[in-house]
């Protein structure tokens, strides 16, 4: 009998787990003995936190990032269809949304593998949910292009399609170059369309505005340094 592939969220900053991962995902988690992870470091130090009852030394960490080879994440099946549990976390949120730990979850589909996703935070759609905006009609983008001028182009592109599909966009940006995109932003879109800025979501510092345009430009901006944001557009 085969293995199932767990997909277990992680919180999305220092925040205690019990606000935002619920008890039965913990206690997933805390039993099993494979785990897939994106840094081994950091997952460690994340078990530490929620109190993994298994000792760091008899658990078999596999690291998936986005250089993972294919042909070394296919390798990481082998417990699986050894009929052992397998646990798939990522560095923050839901795994294998934004995250490469899609391919393994595909692989597994492909060997017949049962995949279970559990509960806990997605920054995506907790920012949709606090948008305001069409939640039944909604794309996320990821990172925008870092080149200015190919940005803007993004940024125009994402907002017709808004308003012409009645469609909420939603995107983000490595958390150092938060401040340079909102400001891109502001800069690019109409006055008319709507932002939502979803900042620290799920912690103590946590931010959610939605505005015009407009609105933004004429009010004090937060600071997005380093904190990690979905910024959301809809335009009508």
């Amino acid at each position: 009998m085969k293995g199932t592939l767990y997909l277990i969220p992680t919180t999305l900053g220092k925040t205690p787990e019990n606000n935002a991962i619920p008890e039965y995902t913990l206690s997933i988690l805390r039993g099993l003995e494979s785990l897939v992870v994106e840094n081994i470091q950091t997952s460690v130090k994340f078990l530490q936190w929620v109190g993994d009852t298994i000792p760091e030394y008899k658990i078999d960490f596999y690291q998936l990032n986005k250089n993972t080879p294919d042909t070394e994440i296919f390798s990481f099946m082998k417990p699986l269809k050894a009929g052992k549990d397998v646990g798939l976390l990522s560095e923050a949120g839901a795994p294998a949304v934004a995250d490469p730990g899609s391919k393994l979850v595909k692989m597994a589909h492909q060997n017949g593998i049962k995949v279970v996703p559990l509960v806990g935070p997605s920054s995506i759609l907790l920012a949709l949910m606090a948008t305001g905006f069409n939640g039944q009609a909604f794309s996320f983008h990821g990172y925008l292009p870092i080149d200015s001028n190919k940005r803007k182009q993004m940024l125009i592109q994402l907002e017709g399609e808004s308003r012409r599909h009645d469609r909420t966009q939603l995107f983000m940006e490595a958390p150092h170059r938060n401040n340079e995109l909102f400001k891109a932003i502001l800069e690019t879109c109409t006055p008319q369309t709507w932002l939502s800025v979803a900042t620290d979501i799920t912690l103590e510092t946590e931010e959610i505005a939605t505005k015009t345009v407009s609105e933004w430009k004429s009010v004090e901006k937060p600071d997005l340094h380093k904190r990690p944001t979905i910024f959301s557009i809809y335009a009508k």
